[in-house]
Protein backbone atom coordinates (compact mmCIF):
# COMPACT_ATOMS: atom_id res chain seq x y z
CA UNK A 1 0.00 0.00 0.00
CA UNK A 2 1.35 2.85 -1.02
CA UNK A 3 2.74 5.56 1.82
CA UNK A 4 1.57 8.86 0.36
CA UNK A 5 -1.75 9.48 1.39
CA UNK A 6 -4.79 9.68 -1.19
CA UNK A 7 -6.40 12.89 -1.08
CA UNK A 8 -10.11 13.53 -0.78
CA UNK A 9 -11.19 17.42 -0.84
CA UNK A 10 -14.61 18.08 -0.05
CA UNK A 11 -15.46 21.60 -1.76
CA UNK A 12 -18.13 23.80 -2.87
CA UNK A 13 -18.23 28.08 -2.66
CA UNK A 14 -21.84 27.11 -1.02
CA UNK A 15 -22.80 27.09 2.02
CA UNK A 16 -25.12 24.80 3.74
CA UNK A 17 -24.90 21.68 1.06
CA UNK A 18 -23.73 19.47 3.52
CA UNK A 19 -19.82 19.58 2.54
CA UNK A 20 -18.82 18.67 6.43
CA UNK A 21 -21.82 15.90 6.75
CA UNK A 22 -20.21 14.49 4.01
CA UNK A 23 -16.56 14.96 4.77
CA UNK A 24 -17.07 13.20 7.93
CA UNK A 25 -19.77 10.40 7.57
CA UNK A 26 -18.08 9.41 4.51
CA UNK A 27 -14.38 8.41 6.79
CA UNK A 28 -16.79 6.50 9.14
CA UNK A 29 -18.06 5.06 6.08
CA UNK A 30 -14.35 4.05 4.27
CA UNK A 31 -13.10 3.24 7.44
CA UNK A 32 -16.14 0.30 8.58
CA UNK A 33 -16.10 -0.80 5.50
CA UNK A 34 -12.00 -1.22 5.12
CA UNK A 35 -10.64 -1.45 8.72
CA UNK A 36 -7.08 -1.98 7.68
CA UNK A 37 -6.88 1.62 5.92
CA UNK A 38 -5.64 4.46 7.49
CA UNK A 39 -8.35 6.99 6.94
CA UNK A 40 -7.81 10.45 8.27
CA UNK A 41 -10.23 13.68 8.22
CA UNK A 42 -9.17 17.36 8.61
CA UNK A 43 -11.16 20.53 8.28
CA UNK A 44 -10.12 23.86 7.06
CA UNK A 45 -13.29 25.59 8.65
CA UNK A 46 -14.25 26.78 12.20
CA UNK A 47 -17.07 24.54 13.32
CA UNK A 48 -15.10 22.13 14.69
CA UNK A 49 -17.77 19.41 13.72
CA UNK A 50 -14.54 17.06 13.39
CA UNK A 51 -13.66 17.23 16.89
CA UNK A 52 -17.27 17.01 17.39
CA UNK A 53 -17.63 13.83 16.17
CA UNK A 54 -14.24 12.14 16.76
CA UNK A 55 -12.47 13.32 19.53
CA UNK A 56 -12.16 11.04 22.45
CA UNK A 57 -11.79 13.07 25.45
CA UNK A 58 -11.71 16.43 26.04
CA UNK A 59 -8.68 17.59 24.64
CA UNK A 60 -8.70 18.13 20.67
CA UNK A 61 -4.92 17.73 20.51
CA UNK A 62 -2.60 19.28 17.75
CA UNK A 63 -4.41 21.30 14.31
CA UNK A 64 -4.10 22.03 11.19
CA UNK A 65 -2.43 25.21 12.09
CA UNK A 66 0.62 22.76 12.49
CA UNK A 67 0.53 21.22 9.54
CA UNK A 68 0.80 24.42 7.55
CA UNK A 69 3.43 25.50 9.88
CA UNK A 70 5.68 22.35 8.60
CA UNK A 71 5.13 19.75 11.60
CA UNK A 72 5.33 16.02 10.07
CA UNK A 73 2.07 14.70 9.56
CA UNK A 74 2.87 11.89 11.28
CA UNK A 75 3.42 13.44 14.45
CA UNK A 76 -0.15 15.42 13.99
CA UNK A 77 -3.01 12.88 13.74
CA UNK A 78 -4.14 11.34 16.56
CA UNK A 79 -6.43 8.43 16.70
CA UNK A 80 -10.03 9.35 16.99
CA UNK A 81 -13.53 7.56 17.43
CA UNK A 82 -14.59 4.47 14.58
CA UNK A 83 -10.71 4.23 14.01
CA UNK A 84 -10.58 7.47 12.25
CA UNK A 85 -7.53 9.78 12.45
CA UNK A 86 -7.85 13.65 12.67
CA UNK A 87 -6.68 16.69 12.94
CA UNK A 88 -7.96 19.62 15.38
CA UNK A 89 -9.64 22.21 13.52
CA UNK A 90 -8.10 26.34 14.32
CA UNK A 91 -10.79 28.77 15.29
CA UNK A 92 -7.97 31.12 13.53
CA UNK A 93 -6.35 29.86 10.32
CA UNK A 94 -3.83 32.46 8.53
CA UNK A 95 -2.09 31.40 5.61
CA UNK A 96 1.43 30.95 6.54
CA UNK A 97 2.46 32.17 2.71
CA UNK A 98 1.31 32.91 -0.71
CA UNK A 99 1.89 28.85 -2.30
CA UNK A 100 -1.08 27.25 -2.62
CA UNK A 101 0.86 24.46 -3.78
CA UNK A 102 2.43 24.05 -0.47
CA UNK A 103 -0.22 21.74 1.30
CA UNK A 104 0.19 18.91 -1.60
CA UNK A 105 3.58 19.19 -0.90
CA UNK A 106 3.67 18.61 2.34
CA UNK A 107 1.12 15.55 2.09
CA UNK A 108 3.72 13.86 -0.61
CA UNK A 109 6.19 13.83 2.14
CA UNK A 110 4.29 12.30 4.77
CA UNK A 111 4.21 8.62 5.13
CA UNK A 112 0.86 8.49 6.47
CA UNK A 113 -0.49 6.50 3.86
CA UNK A 114 -4.26 5.62 3.32
CA UNK A 115 -6.71 8.68 2.65
CA UNK A 116 -7.14 11.42 3.77
CA UNK A 117 -10.14 13.85 3.65
CA UNK A 118 -10.38 17.61 3.43
CA UNK A 119 -13.55 19.76 4.71
CA UNK A 120 -13.33 22.74 3.35
CA UNK A 121 -14.60 26.54 3.65
CA UNK A 122 -17.86 27.62 1.70
CA UNK A 123 -15.57 30.23 0.18
CA UNK A 124 -12.23 30.23 -2.91
CA UNK A 125 -9.51 31.29 0.06
CA UNK A 126 -5.80 29.84 0.38
CA UNK A 127 -7.29 27.22 2.43
CA UNK A 128 -9.21 25.75 -0.46
CA UNK A 129 -7.01 26.45 -3.00
CA UNK A 130 -4.52 24.38 -1.55
CA UNK A 131 -7.19 22.02 -0.67
CA UNK A 132 -8.01 21.25 -4.47
CA UNK A 133 -4.84 21.37 -6.01
CA UNK A 134 -3.57 18.59 -3.17
CA UNK A 135 -6.45 16.77 -4.14
CA UNK A 136 -6.42 12.94 -6.68
CA UNK A 137 -10.46 13.33 -6.28
CA UNK A 138 -13.06 16.08 -5.49
CA UNK A 139 -16.50 15.90 -4.09
CA UNK A 140 -18.55 18.94 -4.53
CA UNK A 141 -21.58 18.52 -3.15
CA UNK A 142 -24.80 20.21 -5.17
CA UNK A 143 -28.26 20.57 -3.35
CA UNK A 144 -29.74 23.28 -6.02
CA UNK A 145 -29.02 25.33 -8.98
CA UNK A 146 -27.08 27.87 -7.52
CA UNK A 147 -24.82 25.55 -6.01
CA UNK A 148 -24.82 23.76 -9.34
CA UNK A 149 -23.29 26.87 -11.02
CA UNK A 150 -21.42 27.47 -8.55
CA UNK A 151 -19.23 24.12 -9.69
CA UNK A 152 -17.43 26.26 -11.85
CA UNK A 153 -15.57 28.16 -9.62
CA UNK A 154 -14.05 25.27 -8.72
CA UNK A 155 -13.15 24.53 -12.20
CA UNK A 156 -11.52 27.71 -12.48
CA UNK A 157 -8.89 27.13 -9.63
CA UNK A 158 -8.07 23.42 -11.36
CA UNK A 159 -7.73 25.25 -14.60
CA UNK A 160 -5.52 28.77 -13.14
CA UNK A 161 -2.82 25.82 -11.88
CA UNK A 162 -2.98 23.53 -14.65
CA UNK A 163 -4.54 20.90 -12.39
CA UNK A 164 -6.33 17.98 -13.42
CA UNK A 165 -10.59 18.92 -14.21
CA UNK A 166 -11.54 15.34 -14.46
CA UNK A 167 -10.58 15.30 -10.30
CA UNK A 168 -13.76 17.07 -9.74
CA UNK A 169 -16.98 14.95 -9.69
CA UNK A 170 -20.03 16.56 -8.81
CA UNK A 171 -22.78 14.57 -5.91
CA UNK A 172 -26.23 15.81 -5.62
CA UNK A 173 -26.78 16.68 -1.73
CA UNK A 174 -29.84 17.44 0.21
CA UNK A 175 -32.34 16.27 -2.16
CA UNK A 176 -35.94 16.36 -1.02
CA UNK A 177 -37.32 13.02 -2.86
CA UNK A 178 -40.71 14.43 -2.34
CA UNK A 179 -40.19 17.73 -4.51
CA UNK A 180 -41.11 17.15 -8.34
CA UNK A 181 -40.16 19.52 -10.90
CA UNK A 182 -42.13 20.27 -14.06
CA UNK A 183 -43.10 16.69 -15.78
CA UNK A 184 -42.63 14.82 -12.12
CA UNK A 185 -38.68 15.54 -12.70
CA UNK A 186 -37.40 14.51 -9.16
CA UNK A 187 -34.70 17.30 -7.68
CA UNK A 188 -31.91 15.04 -8.08
CA UNK A 189 -32.46 13.77 -11.91
CA UNK A 190 -32.65 17.21 -12.29
CA UNK A 191 -29.41 18.52 -11.00
CA UNK A 192 -27.21 14.98 -12.43
CA UNK A 193 -29.07 15.98 -15.65
CA UNK A 194 -28.35 19.25 -15.81
CA UNK A 195 -24.89 18.96 -14.45
CA UNK A 196 -23.99 16.06 -17.04
CA UNK A 197 -25.46 18.66 -20.31
CA UNK A 198 -22.70 20.88 -18.56
CA UNK A 199 -19.62 18.40 -18.86
CA UNK A 200 -19.52 17.70 -15.51
CA UNK A 201 -18.93 13.90 -13.91
CA UNK A 202 -21.81 13.33 -11.23
CA UNK A 203 -21.36 10.42 -8.97
CA UNK A 204 -24.04 8.27 -9.40
CA UNK A 205 -25.84 8.11 -6.40
CA UNK A 206 -26.96 11.39 -4.49
CA UNK A 207 -27.80 11.95 -0.68
CA UNK A 208 -31.41 12.39 0.35
CA UNK A 209 -32.15 14.98 2.86
CA UNK A 210 -33.34 13.26 5.90
CA UNK A 211 -34.71 14.95 9.58
CA UNK A 212 -33.21 11.92 11.41
CA UNK A 213 -29.82 12.65 9.55
CA UNK A 214 -29.96 16.63 10.51
CA UNK A 215 -30.51 15.43 14.47
CA UNK A 216 -27.60 13.64 14.45
CA UNK A 217 -25.70 17.17 15.30
CA UNK A 218 -28.45 18.65 17.41
CA UNK A 219 -28.07 17.91 21.07
CA UNK A 220 -27.36 18.60 24.39
CA UNK A 221 -23.61 18.54 23.99
CA UNK A 222 -21.18 19.07 21.20
CA UNK A 223 -21.14 15.46 20.30
CA UNK A 224 -21.63 14.75 16.31
CA UNK A 225 -23.57 11.39 16.12
CA UNK A 226 -22.02 9.31 12.79
CA UNK A 227 -25.44 8.19 9.97
CA UNK A 228 -23.41 4.74 10.36
CA UNK A 229 -24.37 4.19 13.84
CA UNK A 230 -27.16 6.26 14.56
CA UNK A 231 -29.11 6.49 11.00
CA UNK A 232 -28.79 3.05 9.74
CA UNK A 233 -32.87 2.78 8.86
CA UNK A 234 -32.53 5.40 6.76
CA UNK A 235 -32.27 5.14 3.16
CA UNK A 236 -29.16 7.59 3.55
CA UNK A 237 -27.31 4.69 5.11
CA UNK A 238 -27.22 3.07 1.07
CA UNK A 239 -26.44 6.04 -0.21
CA UNK A 240 -22.88 6.55 1.96
CA UNK A 241 -22.36 3.23 1.42
CA UNK A 242 -22.09 3.39 -2.20
CA UNK A 243 -20.42 6.85 -2.15
CA UNK A 244 -17.89 5.17 0.08
CA UNK A 245 -17.65 2.20 -2.79
CA UNK A 246 -17.03 5.11 -5.44
CA UNK A 247 -14.53 6.23 -3.86
CA UNK A 248 -13.01 3.22 -3.05
CA UNK A 249 -13.10 2.37 -7.01
CA UNK A 250 -10.85 5.96 -7.62
CA UNK A 251 -8.58 4.99 -4.44
CA UNK A 252 -8.09 1.53 -6.15
CA UNK A 253 -6.56 3.40 -9.52
CA UNK A 254 -4.33 5.56 -7.42
CA UNK A 255 -3.07 2.35 -5.30
CA UNK A 256 -3.00 -1.08 -7.08
CA UNK A 257 -3.07 -2.91 -3.78
CA UNK A 258 -6.05 -1.48 -2.74
CA UNK A 259 -8.94 -3.54 -1.07
CA UNK A 260 -11.14 -5.65 -3.26
CA UNK A 261 -13.88 -8.47 -3.00
CA UNK A 262 -12.36 -11.51 -1.87
CA UNK A 263 -11.61 -13.64 -4.78
CA UNK A 264 -11.86 -10.83 -7.68
CA UNK A 265 -8.72 -11.07 -9.31
CA UNK A 266 -7.82 -11.89 -12.23
CA UNK A 267 -11.00 -11.92 -15.29
CA UNK A 268 -13.47 -10.94 -12.62
CA UNK A 269 -11.13 -7.60 -11.04
CA UNK A 270 -13.78 -5.58 -12.31
CA UNK A 271 -15.69 -6.82 -9.12
CA UNK A 272 -13.83 -4.41 -6.78
CA UNK A 273 -16.10 -1.78 -8.27
CA UNK A 274 -18.80 -3.03 -6.26
CA UNK A 275 -20.07 -2.30 -2.98
CA UNK A 276 -18.02 -4.02 -0.15
CA UNK A 277 -20.85 -6.00 1.89
CA UNK A 278 -23.90 -7.85 1.06
CA UNK A 279 -27.38 -5.42 1.40
CA UNK A 280 -28.90 -8.44 3.66
CA UNK A 281 -26.21 -9.12 6.11
CA UNK A 282 -23.85 -7.10 5.59
CA UNK A 283 -21.34 -9.93 5.32
CA UNK A 284 -18.39 -9.89 3.25
CA UNK A 285 -17.81 -13.02 0.32
CA UNK A 286 -16.39 -14.31 -2.52
CA UNK A 287 -16.71 -14.19 -5.80
CA UNK A 288 -18.07 -17.76 -6.51
CA UNK A 289 -20.71 -17.96 -4.34
CA UNK A 290 -22.55 -14.29 -4.70
CA UNK A 291 -24.84 -12.87 -7.23
CA UNK A 292 -24.87 -9.56 -9.19
CA UNK A 293 -27.84 -7.10 -9.03
CA UNK A 294 -28.43 -4.60 -10.50
CA UNK A 295 -31.25 -1.23 -10.13
CA UNK A 296 -32.58 -0.77 -13.55
CA UNK A 297 -33.43 2.78 -13.02
CA UNK A 298 -30.23 4.18 -11.22
CA UNK A 299 -28.14 1.58 -13.02
CA UNK A 300 -26.12 0.63 -9.80
CA UNK A 301 -24.51 -2.60 -9.15
CA UNK A 302 -23.76 -4.52 -6.47
CA UNK A 303 -23.91 -8.52 -5.06
CA UNK A 304 -25.35 -10.52 -2.66
CA UNK A 305 -25.09 -14.10 -0.76
CA UNK A 306 -27.06 -16.64 -2.68
CA UNK A 307 -28.03 -18.20 0.60
CA UNK A 308 -29.43 -15.13 1.74
CA UNK A 309 -31.29 -14.52 -1.35
CA UNK A 310 -33.40 -17.77 -0.56
CA UNK A 311 -33.61 -16.76 2.94
CA UNK A 312 -35.54 -13.02 1.64
CA UNK A 313 -37.65 -15.07 -0.65
CA UNK A 314 -38.28 -18.53 2.06
CA UNK A 315 -41.91 -17.37 2.03
CA UNK A 316 -42.56 -17.51 -1.63
CA UNK A 317 -43.19 -19.85 -4.67
CA UNK A 318 -40.03 -18.24 -6.37
CA UNK A 319 -37.62 -19.09 -3.76
CA UNK A 320 -38.32 -22.57 -3.51
CA UNK A 321 -37.41 -22.99 -7.51
CA UNK A 322 -34.25 -20.80 -7.97
CA UNK A 323 -32.37 -22.74 -10.43
CA UNK A 324 -28.21 -22.36 -10.50
CA UNK A 325 -28.07 -19.49 -13.96
CA UNK A 326 -30.82 -17.16 -15.34
CA UNK A 327 -32.04 -14.49 -13.50
CA UNK A 328 -34.57 -13.14 -10.95
CA UNK A 329 -36.58 -9.68 -11.37
CA UNK A 330 -37.96 -7.55 -8.95
CA UNK A 331 -40.74 -5.66 -10.90
CA UNK A 332 -41.38 -2.89 -9.77
CA UNK A 333 -43.25 -1.40 -12.88
CA UNK A 334 -46.53 -0.88 -11.20
CA UNK A 335 -45.59 -0.58 -7.60
CA UNK A 336 -46.34 3.43 -6.10
CA UNK A 337 -48.83 3.76 -9.03
CA UNK A 338 -52.37 3.23 -7.26
CA UNK A 339 -50.93 2.56 -3.96
CA UNK A 340 -47.57 3.47 -2.96
CA UNK A 341 -45.29 0.84 -3.12
CA UNK A 342 -48.50 -2.20 -3.38
CA UNK A 343 -46.88 -4.80 -4.65
CA UNK A 344 -44.08 -6.52 -6.30
CA UNK A 345 -44.07 -8.85 -8.98
CA UNK A 346 -41.08 -11.85 -8.78
CA UNK A 347 -40.33 -13.12 -12.45
CA UNK A 348 -37.81 -16.08 -12.93
CA UNK A 349 -36.42 -15.96 -16.64
CA UNK A 350 -33.89 -18.79 -17.45
CA UNK A 351 -30.57 -18.41 -18.93
CA UNK A 352 -32.19 -18.12 -22.64
CA UNK A 353 -34.88 -15.19 -21.24
CA UNK A 354 -37.42 -17.65 -21.27
CA UNK A 355 -39.80 -16.95 -18.56
CA UNK A 356 -40.55 -19.87 -16.33
CA UNK A 357 -42.31 -18.46 -12.84
CA UNK A 358 -44.41 -15.25 -12.31
CA UNK A 359 -45.86 -14.76 -8.63
CA UNK A 360 -47.21 -11.52 -7.00
CA UNK A 361 -46.54 -9.76 -3.74
CA UNK A 362 -48.25 -7.23 -1.26
CA UNK A 363 -44.93 -5.30 -0.10
CA UNK A 364 -47.22 -4.65 3.16
CA UNK A 365 -47.04 -8.38 4.09
CA UNK A 366 -43.25 -8.65 3.36
CA UNK A 367 -41.46 -5.99 5.49
CA UNK A 368 -37.92 -8.01 4.92
CA UNK A 369 -38.77 -7.45 0.79
CA UNK A 370 -39.65 -4.08 0.99
CA UNK A 371 -36.45 -2.97 3.52
CA UNK A 372 -34.11 -4.78 1.02
CA UNK A 373 -35.77 -2.75 -2.03
CA UNK A 374 -35.39 0.31 -0.30
CA UNK A 375 -31.54 -0.40 0.69
CA UNK A 376 -31.01 -1.16 -2.98
CA UNK A 377 -32.95 1.51 -4.84
CA UNK A 378 -31.80 4.19 -2.71
CA UNK A 379 -35.78 4.97 -2.73
CA UNK A 380 -38.88 4.65 -0.70
CA UNK A 381 -41.78 2.60 -1.60
CA UNK A 382 -43.75 5.05 -2.87
CA UNK A 383 -41.24 5.91 -5.62
CA UNK A 384 -40.85 2.57 -6.88
CA UNK A 385 -43.08 3.35 -10.45
CA UNK A 386 -41.18 2.10 -13.18
CA UNK A 387 -38.45 0.62 -12.02
CA UNK A 388 -36.87 -2.90 -11.16
CA UNK A 389 -34.24 -4.86 -10.15
CA UNK A 390 -32.46 -7.57 -11.41
CA UNK A 391 -30.28 -10.61 -9.94
CA UNK A 392 -28.15 -13.06 -11.74
CA UNK A 393 -28.64 -16.16 -10.44
CA UNK A 394 -25.20 -17.85 -11.99
CA UNK A 395 -22.21 -16.46 -9.95
CA UNK A 396 -20.60 -13.05 -9.74
CA UNK A 397 -17.55 -14.00 -11.41
CA UNK A 398 -18.94 -15.01 -14.44
CA UNK A 399 -19.97 -12.04 -15.83
CA UNK A 400 -16.99 -10.00 -15.57
CA UNK A 401 -15.19 -12.93 -17.80
CA UNK A 402 -14.41 -12.96 -21.52
CA UNK A 403 -17.92 -12.51 -22.85
CA UNK A 404 -19.84 -12.22 -19.63
CA UNK A 405 -20.65 -8.95 -19.39
CA UNK A 406 -22.06 -9.06 -22.80
CA UNK A 407 -24.12 -12.47 -22.43
CA UNK A 408 -25.20 -10.56 -18.82
CA UNK A 409 -26.50 -7.18 -20.84
CA UNK A 410 -28.46 -9.64 -23.52
CA UNK A 411 -29.66 -11.33 -20.53
CA UNK A 412 -30.90 -8.17 -19.37
CA UNK A 413 -32.43 -6.68 -22.59
CA UNK A 414 -34.83 -9.87 -22.45
CA UNK A 415 -35.51 -9.85 -19.14
CA UNK A 416 -36.83 -5.74 -19.67
CA UNK A 417 -38.33 -6.65 -22.55
CA UNK A 418 -40.85 -9.27 -20.95
CA UNK A 419 -41.16 -7.03 -17.83
CA UNK A 420 -42.12 -3.62 -19.88
CA UNK A 421 -44.09 -5.45 -22.22
CA UNK A 422 -46.74 -6.32 -19.89
CA UNK A 423 -46.47 -3.49 -17.94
Amino acid sequence: MSSIPFVLTVASEKGGVGKTTLATNLAVYLKALHEDLPVTVVSFDNHFSVEGMFAIGARPGRSVADLFAGVPLNELVQLGEYGVQYLASERSLHPPDADPGRLGELLRRSALGGIFIIDTRPIIDYFTRSALLAADLILAPIKDRPSLVNAASLLQVLADAGGDPARLWLVPSLIDARLRLREDIGVGDFLTFSARERGYQVVDTWIAKSPKVEGLATNLTSRVYPILTHARNTVVHQQYRDLADFVMTRYAAFVPQAPVVAGAEGSARWLRRLPALCPLCDGVGDADDVLLWQNVQTRHKGWLHRDCLGGLLVASEVGESLPESGMLAFNLATAGLSSPGEMVGLQLFAADGEELLQEELALAGHAEIEAFLRTVCSRHAADFYRDALLVALAPARGWGAGGGRRNFAALRHRVLAAIYAAA
